[in-house]
């Protein structure tokens, strides 16, 4: 399993806590697998879930219509690039 960045970290603790996935730990999630019909078993619902959490973290839409969204969804490595590209300057 690839290391994860302080920034990838941050977003997989993010997604553990938006989706209540009790028994999975942020260090857990591999940035390189898939985030969806992989092993964390999430789903379009998630999406949305993790989508709204973004944004009320880190200031921007993540929004459905996004031509991108099956890349920028695609692992952690990509949504965490995605977030660091448009997150809202702190």
């Amino acid at each position: 399993m690839a290391e994860q960045t302080a920034a990838q970290r941050e977003l997989a603790a993010l997604i553990v806590q938006s989706l209540n996935l009790e028994s999975l730990k942020p260090e857990q999630i591999d940035p390189d697998a898939p985030l969806f019909g992989g092993d964390l078993g999430l789903d379009s619902i998630d999406a949305l879930e993790i989508a709204l959490a973004v944004s009320k973290r880190y200031g921007f839409q993540l929004r459905s219509d996004n031509p991108d969204n099956a890349r920028i969804f695609a692992n952690l490595r990509a949504l965490s690039d995605h977030v660091e590209q448009n997150r809202a300057a702190s």
